[in-house]
């Protein structure tokens, strides 16, 4: 068999996203996913503008938005008393950035990126486990658990949190936040699902834990996310993240926050990592993308917008230095890649750690927080700007981070931690 231009491992969202991205510049691309089917675990996902910017260039953005719900607010809320803290205007949102805010589920982007790499001629293989990365004099290697060989003038390892190919790069492990989340979904045709605003995206802040809620499927489904602080998980122990202690880490919550949690899947649960940053994700003729890079944690809801984002800057890069004979300059357009990405997820992973402090505060670092959120005008868009407009593609693009304010500052929109700067 030929081999590709381009071999994308993993075939999560991040990998199927950069398949596209590449494959529609008229590559040969071939993705390979170690599991025995193409598919997504979990529930919702939120789409923020420097997302569906994209989804809109890639001409996917109207198929996304039947599959979800583009809600009206978002908003937020002390996990205790239930007072709502502040929100964003999210159709004003749109306005300022030209493109919506979209909730979905993660199958069903899944999904239509998988459609939509199949209508762009990408060889999907499954059961394909990748054990080891090697460059070689034309470009670079893959070795499968069963002892093949793989080869293409490129490899993008989008091969997640656990990722070998990160290992020619760093010795890093994941990081434990000690929190975990719990998910589950509810049809909204009666029962609590009946009872919520499905245009409103609500997060529950409190100590040492916060609850999610928002539609999904055209409103069809209620989408819920509990997620705590584990005191195994502090103490050393391997068995964390148990439903005695969902129940216990939210005894202190308002009534509509403890309400939601018999509707937890409580089968299953998803403990919280992320990574160091990392600032070199090219080695040779290979590139790191998505979690494999900049595993996040999730306060901001970037970490699959990353990894869509990663793709796109790879694809634009690709068309500047694609020649008419279909040549590619890829030292160029690696170049480009490590030039530009890795500094704006530097900046994602540690605002995430931030955000995540500010949301678990307790006594009277709570209070603090709560009154300087209740002070922050509803037109105040300075801690997301850095966020949602056009993603760079060079350094020179990236725009300015916030400039932190202490928590104590009354006379301050929002916190340090939270990460706004002065207006």
């Amino acid at each position: 068999m030929t081999n590709p231009d381009v071999l994308v491992v993993g075939g999560g969202i991040g990998g199927l996203g950069a398949a596209y991205a590449l494959a529609r510049r008229g590559l040969a691309v071939r993705v390979l996913e170690q599991a025995a089917a193409f598919g997504e675990v979990g529930a919702g996902i939120q789409l923020a503008p420097n997302c569906t910017r994209i989804l809109d260039d890639y001409g996917l953005l109207d198929e996304a938005a039947s599959l979800g719900v583009l809600p009206h607010a978002m908003i937020m809320r002390d996990a205790v008393d239930g007072s709502e803290l502040t929100r964003l205007d999210l159709r004003d949102l749109e306005r300022r950035y030209g493109h919506p805010y979209l909730v979905i589920h993660r199958s069903d982007l899944h999904a239509m990126l998988l459609r939509a790499c199949e209508r762009a001629g990408v060889h999907l293989r499954t059961s394909q486990s990748v054990v080891a990365y090697a460059n070689t004099a034309e470009g670079a290697r893959v070795t499968l658990a069963d002892g093949r060989r793989e080869e293409a003038r490129v490899v993008i390892a989008a091969d997640g949190l656990h990722s070998v190919a990160r290992g020619l790069l760093s010795d890093d492990r994941p990081v434990s936040s000690a929190y975990v989340a719990y998910r589950g979904t509810t049809p909204t045709a009666s029962g609590r699902g009946a009872e919520v605003d499905l245009s409103e995206v609500v997060v529950y802040v409190g100590p040492r834990c916060h609850f999610v809620h928002y539609g999904l499927r055209g409103g069809g489904l209620l989408n819920q996310v509990a997620v705590f602080e584990s005191p195994k998980a502090r103490a050393g122990e391997e068995d964390w993240g148990t439903p005695d202690e969902l129940d216990a880490a939210f005894e202190r919550t308002c009534d509509f926050v403890r309400e939601g949690l018999p509707h937890m899947w409580r089968d299953r649960w998803w403990r919280m990592y992320d990574r160091e940053p990392l600032m070199t994700w090219v080695d040779g003729n290979i590139a790191l993308l998505g979690d494999a890079a900049h595993p996040p944690l999730q306060y901001i809801a970037q970490g699959a917008i990353m990894a869509i984002e990663d793709g796109w800057v790879l694809g634009e890069h690709l068309a500047r230095r694609l020649a008419h004979d279909g040549s590619v300059d890829w030292p160029a357009v690696l170049a480009a890649y490590q030039a530009v990405r890795p500094e704006h997820c530097r900046r994602v992973l540690t605002a995430s750690r931030a955000w995540g402090d500010l949301w678990h505060l307790d006594g009277t670092s709570r209070r603090n927080r709560n009154a300087l959120l209740r002070e922050r005008a509803i037109d105040d868009y300075s801690f997301v700007d850095w966020l949602y407009g056009p993603t760079a593609l060079e350094p020179s693009e990236e725009p300015p981070m916030f400039t932190p304010v202490p928590l104590a500052s009354k006379a301050d929109p929002l916190t340090a931690t939270c990460g706004v700067r002065r207006s």
